[in-house]
C-alpha cells in the first residue's frame, strides 16, 4: 500500500512493484502493546444503545400492529379461507387446501386456546364476526403478534451482522412503518407466519455463522438446529418456503466450500473433518426440517377425522380413513345390465347423449363423422342414463347379475336413444389430437364396429379383480383398441351442443383429469337387498401413503391456480408498487382496506437494490482493469462484507423475487412480501457503506505461533494481519452523516406511512378529493367518485 491513504491500489500492472508476501515477526512487547490497544469495551456499555432501539421498535411494531385490530369486525378478502379452515379443524372435518398446514394450526390452536368450537364458516366476505359470536380478535391477534415479532427480528439481523445503529433502525423502520406489512398481519392470513419464520431463519443461520471458528460446540449446534427448525415453520406454511431453503442453501454451500480450501487462514481440514461439518449441516438444515414438516401433516391427518369438503380431492381409499363419508356410507356393488349415471370427478359433468349430431364441418374447417353427439351434461337428466353391458358373451354365460370387476372389457349401451358409445380415429371438436366419442347402432356395434365398442374399466388404485362400486369405484374408461381415456373439461361446445361440455379421447392415460365415477343406479329398486348397508369400520391407511397422496394433490391444485382475478398483478409491478389488492369495503361510510405498501419506502428500498447491482458491476469491472478501490477507498474487508454480508440479503432478495416470474398460476403483491423484508436488510447495510469513510488500518496479530530455539525453549512470534474492523472503527468514529442520511430516509418513509393509513387501518373514510389524492399509480381505489 502507498503512503497516502486514499490513494487507489494497482493489482497486476507491469510497472507495480511487488510486496514481500512474508511479514516480519512482531515482538512481544509490540504484541501485547496491540492487543491491548485492540480489546474491545465491555458490553454493557457498547451495546446499551442497540438495547434501547429494540425495546423502542418493538414497542412500536406491537403498537402498529394492534392498534384498531377489532375493525372491521366483518370477514375480510382472504379470511374466508383461512378463518374457514381453522374451523373446520376445531369441528375436526377434513378439507382441503393448497398450502402446508403449519400456519393453519396456529389459527386452530388460538381458536381452542379461547373455546371456540368452529361453528362460523367464513362464508362470504362482509359476514359479520358480532352476529355470529366468532372471537375474531383472538384469530387475528395470532398474525399481528408474529408481525410485531418481525419488526425486532429484522434489527437483530443487523445488528448481529455487525452494523451500525443508524443502519439497524433504518432496516427495521423500513418493515416497521411499511403499510403492506402492517395490513397483511392484522387480518386471518398465512403471510405473516412466513415473512416471520422467514426471517427468524436469516436470523439463526447468522448466529450460527458467527460460530464458524468454533464448530461442533453446544452453541453451534444450538443456532444449526434453530436454523434448521425455523425453515420447516416457512415451508411448512407456504411451498415458496422453499425460497428461504435456497437462500440459506447458497450460503452453506459458500461455507462449505470455503472449508474445503486446503489454504484457509484457520488451517486446511482433513476430508474426515470436512466429512463432519458436511453431515453436521445436513442433518440441522434437511434432515431435522423434513422431519418436523412431516410432522405437521401428522398433526394434520390425527385432527381431521372426519368427512367433510376436502374429500372429493382424495381417492376413495383415503377417504374410507375418514368417519361418517358419504362415499363409503352409499357406494353399491354395480351388477352387468344395472343402469348407471357416471360423472366426471373434476366437472362433476354427467356422461351424456341425445339424438343430435356432430356437424359436417367444425368453425376450422376439419370434418366430423357427423355421429350421434356425446356431452358432458351437468344437471340429472334421462339422457345420463347407460346400460353397463359385458364386453364378450357366450350362449351359456351373458353375465346377468354378475358384480362388475375391475379390469373388465365394457360397453356402454345410451339407454333413450338404444346406441352404444363409441371412440374411433376422428379428431374431436375442440382437439385435433383427441379422439371424438360418439354412439353407433346396435347392429353396427355387434358388426364391423364390435372393437371399437370395448372399453377397459380401470379403477383407480385398484387390486386385481376388485368389485366395482358406486361412489367410492373411481375408474379411467380406456378405449381397447387405441388406449385413449374418456375425458372432458370445462369449455363448453358451440351452440349446435347447447353449450355442453366436450367428451373426447385423451391421449394421456396418466392424466388425473380423466378420472370418473358411477354416481347412481336408477334401475336399482328402492327395496333392493343391495341397497341395505352394513356398519363400515373406518379403515386404516400409513401416514406415509397419505402424506403422498396428499403432496401430489396439493402440487397439482396450486399449479393449476390459474384463472384471472381483478388484483391480481405480475411480478415486474411489485418493487414498484404499480398495484394492491382491495381487501374490503363498507359503502355507508367510504371506509375500505386497500392492501398496498408504503410507496416511499418500497421505491427507496427498489433503488437501493440497483445501487448495490451497480456497485458490484463497477467493482467487477474496475478488478479487471488492475483497480482495487473498495478496500482503499473505505477501508480494509470492505470488499469481503460488501460481498458476503450485504451480498448474502441481496441473494435472499432475488431468490424470493425472482422465482415468480416463471410462475403461471395468480400471484399478488402480498407475494412480495418476504424479497420486501430482504430488500430492507440491503438498504440499511448499503446505506452504512456509502456513509463509511476510511479509518487508519489497524494490524492485528491473529496467529501466533512459536519456533523452538537451539536451547530447546520455544519463542514466541505473531503474523500480523488486518482484522475485522468495529463499527466504530469502520465508520471513523463519526456516523453523523449515516445518521443525518436515516433521519431523512425515515422522515419520508413516515410520511407516507401516514398518508396512506386510512387505507390500511379501513378508517377513516375518505371523501373524492382524499381518495383521488392517494392515486399515486392509478392504484384501483374506491369510492373515486
Amino acid at each position: 500500500m502507498s503512503a497516502t491513504s486514499s490513494s487507489v491500489r494497482q493489482r497486476g500492472g507491469h510497472n507495480v512493484k511487488k510486496t514481500s508476501s512474508t511479514v516480519a515477526p512482531i515482538r512481544d512487547a509490540q504484541l501485547d502493546g496491540i492487543l491491548e490497544t485492540a480489546k474491545p469495551s465491555s458490553g454493557a456499555s457498547s451495546e446499551w444503545d442497540y438495547k434501547l432501539a429494540l425495546g423502542v421498535i418493538t414497542t412500536l411494531a406491537f403498537v402498529t400492529r394492534f392498534w384498531g385490530i377489532g375493525h372491521p369486525n366483518e370477514v375480510v378478502f382472504d379470511e374466508v379461507h383461512f378463518g374457514k379452515f381453522a374451523s373446520y379443524y376445531l369441528q375436526r372435518t377434513y378439507f382441503f387446501d393448497v398450502h402446508p398446514p403449519f400456519g393453519k394450526l396456529l389459527f386452530a390452536l388460538m381458536g381452542w386456546f379461547v373455546g371456540y368450537d368452529g361453528h362460523f364458516l367464513f362464508d362470504n366476505i362482509g359476514d359479520s364476526y358480532i352476529d355470529n359470536k366468532v372471537p375474531y380478535v383472538a384469530f387475528r391477534a395470532m398474525p399481528a403478534l408474529l408481525g410485531a415479532l418481525t419488526v425486532p427480528t429484522v434489527f437483530l439481523i443487523m445488528w448481529e451482522s455487525g452494523y451500525s445503529l443508524p443502519a439497524a433502525v433504518l432496516a427495521a423502520c423500513l418493515v416497521l412503518f411499511d403499510n403492506a406489512h402492517i395490513g397483511q398481519t392484522r387480518l386471518i392470513l398465512l403471510d405473516a407466519t412466513l415473512v416471520f419464520a422467514m426471517s427468524v431463519s436469516v436470523l439463526c443461520y447468522v448466529r450460527f455463522y458467527k460460530l464458524r471458528h468454533d464448530p461442533f460446540g453446544r452453541k453451534w449446534w444450538k443456532w444449526l438446529l434453530l436454523t434448521g427448525v425455523a425453515l420447516s415453520c416457512v415451508i411448512s406454511t407456504k411451498y415458496v418456503g422453499a425460497f428461504t431453503f435456497f437462500s440459506i442453501g447458497c450460503a452453506v454451500v459458500i461455507d462449505l466450500w470455503g472449508l474445503m480450501d486446503i489454504n484457509r487462514r484457520q488451517g486446511a481440514l482433513t476430508l474426515p473433518e470436512f466429512g463432519k461439518h458436511f453431515a453436521a449441516r445436513l442433518f440441522g438444515l434437511i434432515v431435522v426440517p423434513f422431519f418436523f414438516y412431516l410432522f405437521w401433516f401428522q398433526v394434520h391427518f390425527a385432527i381431521l377425522t372426519r368427512s367433510g369438503p376436502g374429500d372429493d380431492f382424495m381417492s376413495p381409499e383415503f377417504q374410507e380413513t375418514l368417519s361418517d363419508n358419504i362415499m363409503t356410507m352409499q357406494s353399491v356393488g354395480i351388477d352387468y345390465y344395472d343402469t348407471i349415471a357416471i360423472k366426471h370427478k373434476e366437472t362433476k359433468n354427467y356422461l351424456h347423449s341425445h339424438y343430435d349430431k356432430y356437424p359436417l364441418r367444425y368453425d376450422d374447417g376439419r370434418v366430423s363423422s357427423q355421429g350421434q353427439q356425446v356431452t358432458g351434461y351437468p344437471f340429472e337428466d334421462i339422457n345420463n342414463h347407460w346400460q353397463i353391458l359385458p364386453g364378450h358373451i357366450t350362449p351359456d354365460d351373458n353375465k346377468s347379475g354378475q358384480h362388475v370387476r375391475n379390469g373388465d372389457l365394457i360397453k356402454l349401451r345410451h339407454v333413450v336413444t338404444d346406441s352404444i358409445l363409441l371412440s374411433h380415429d376422428v379428431a374431436s371438436p375442440y382437439y385435433p389430437t383427441n379422439q371424438e366419442f360418439t354412439t353407433v347402432s346396435l347392429d353396427e356395434a355387434n358388426g364391423g364396429r364390435f372393437n371399437d365398442t370395448l372399453f377397459e374399466l380401470r379403477i383407480e388404485q385398484g387390486k386385481g379383480k376388485q368389485e366395482f362400486k358406486t361412489m367410492s369405484g373411481q375408474f379411467k374408461l380406456i378405449h381397447n383398441p387405441t388406449k385413449v381415456a374418456m375425458w372432458t373439461h370445462t369449455t363448453p361446445l358451440p351452440d349446435w351442443a347447447f353449450k355442453q361440455a366436450e367428451i373426447n379421447g385423451n391421449k394421456n392415460v396418466a392424466q388425473s383429469s380423466n378420472i370418473w365415477f358411477v354416481d347412481t343406479i336408477p334401475s336399482l329398486p328402492e327395496d333392493s337387498d343391495r341397497r341395505k348397508r352394513e356398519p363400515r369400520k373406518v379403515k386404516r391407511v400409513p401416514f406415509l401413503k397419505k402424506y403422498f397422496e396428499l403432496q401430489r394433490a396439493m402440487f397439482y391444485h396450486n399449479n393449476a391456480l390459474t384463472s384471472s382475478h381483478p388484483y391480481a398483478s405480475h411480478p415486474i409491478q411489485w418493487p414498484f408498487l404499480l398495484r394492491g389488492v382491495s381487501f374490503w369495503t363498507q359503502n355507508d361510510t367510504r371506509r375500505q382496506i386497500y392492501f398496498l405498501g408504503n410507496p416511499i419506502g418500497w421505491w427507496i428500498a427498489s433503488s437501493i437494490l440497483a445501487v448495490f447491482a451497480g456497485i458490484i458491476g463497477a467493482d467487477q469491472l474496475s478488478l479487471r482493469r488492475g483497480v482495487d478501490a473498495l478496500d482503499e477507498l473505505w477501508a480494509p474487508g470492505t470488499r469481503s462484507r460488501l460481498y458476503n454480508s450485504t451480498g448474502f440479503f441481496f441473494l435472499t432478495w432475488a431468490a424470493h423475487y425472482l422465482p415468480f416470474f416463471l410462475m403461471g398460476r395468480q400471484l399478488f403483491l402480498h407475494h412480495y412480501l418476504p424479497a420486501h423484508l430482504a430488500s430492507a436488510l440491503v438498504t440499511g447495510a448499503l446505506l452504512e457503506f456509502v456513509f463509511t469513510v476510511d479509518p487508519v488500518a489497524l494490524d492485528e496479530p491473529n496467529n501466533v505461533s512459536t519456533t523452538e530455539t537451539k536451547g530447546g525453549k520455544k519463542k514466541g512470534g505473531a503474523v500480523a494481519q488486518r482484522r475485522s474492523l468495529s463499527v466504530k472503527e469502520r465508520m471513523g468514529g463519526n456516523m453523523l452523516g449515516l445518521w443525518a442520511a436515516v433521519g431523512v430516509v425515515m422522515a419520508a418513509v413516515l410520511w407516507g406511512w401516514y398518508f396512506f393509513l386510512p387505507l390500511t387501518y379501513g378508517k377513516p373514510g375518505l371523501d373524492v378529493a382524499g381518495v383521488h389524492a392517494r392515486k399515486w399509480l392509478g392504484y384501483d381505489l374506491h369510492f373515486a367518485k
